[in-house]
């Protein structure tokens, strides 16, 4: 092969998948990884046999470990440029990663896994609020002062539901791969103490967990928790200390969360 021809096909542009291709592939349990500081004390060696769900920074937990996530997913449209050496470790680390297209051809992304891009679902007409879709999930009446409505995506190829953080995004993606044992990792949704992998000298990123909570954040876990979690489908929190109620996402100790992994 030539210099050219070999140049030609190292720049071509990598695929996309479409997220049928990754529709119920798994099964059992796995973690999402969010960024919040109680994922410092997360043995993740413990269950490095399980399959994980990385997002936006949470990666760098994994720098200098054999541990490939199972997905990593990015929202964050300038993560690349705040945090690009924690970007260009997902891409390369990670056997599947979501972002948004014109994320992907901004930052020049080259994963080495499966490449899908994140859309979200389509707005809803009044006959779809006033019939039961069992791939996307809304909730019907919400306040009319809340310009985009809740709800919760279980076929990622019809789009997802943003809830303004990438958590739910990631739920979204764990249901849509066919796990039905989910735990929250680090999700403490604590703007004041920050992520995991920030330091006084490092670059902060953006964070509105405050700004969204209360309007976004927290209904939309309740919708999950109203019409999504049941007997094939349960979602458990291992931080002692999020903000999200108990009532909403069971916590769930280590010692706990083992005897479910293994059951």
């Amino acid at each position: 092969m030539d210099i050219t021809n070999a140049r030609s096909i190292a720049e071509a542009p990598i695929r996309a998948n479409g997220f049928e291709h990754c529709r119920q592939i798994a099964s059992g349990a796995v973690f999402l990884i969010a960024s919040g500081r109680s994922a410092k004390d997360f043995p993740f060696q413990a269950f490095a046999d399980i399959p994980m769900i990385t997002m936006n920074g949470s990666i760098s937990m994994f720098i200098d470990t054999p541990v490939k996530p199972f997905f990593h997913v990015c929202t964050d449209r300038d993560f690349s440029n705040q945090q690009p050496e924690l970007f260009a470790e997902a891409m390369r680390r990670s056997e599947r990663v979501a972002l948004w297209e014109d994320h992907y051809q901004s930052s020049q992304a080259s994963p080495t896994g499966e490449l899908y891009f994140l859309r979200k679902a389509p707005k809803a007409s009044l006959a779809d609020l006033l019939r039961n879709d069992p791939e996307l999930v809304r909730n019907r009446v919400y306040p009319c002062s809340r310009k985009k409505p809740l709800g919760f995506s279980k076929n990622l190829q019809r789009g997802f539901f943003d809830a303004r953080t990438v958590a739910y995004v990631a739920l979204q993606i764990a249901y849509h791969a066919g796990f039905n044992k989910v735990f929250l990792v680090g999700l403490d949704l604590d703007q004041n103490i920050g992520r995991f992998y920030e330091h006084e000298h490092s670059r902060l990123s953006p964070c509105g967990l405050d700004q969204h909570y209360e309007e976004r954040i927290l209904p939309s876990f309740q919708l999950m928790a109203e019409s999504v979690i049941g007997d094939d489908f349960a979602v458990y929190n291992l931080s002692p200390t999020s903000r999200l109620p108990r009532t909403v996402v069971p916590y769930r100790s280590l010692d706990e969360v083992q005897a479910l992994v293994r059951s």
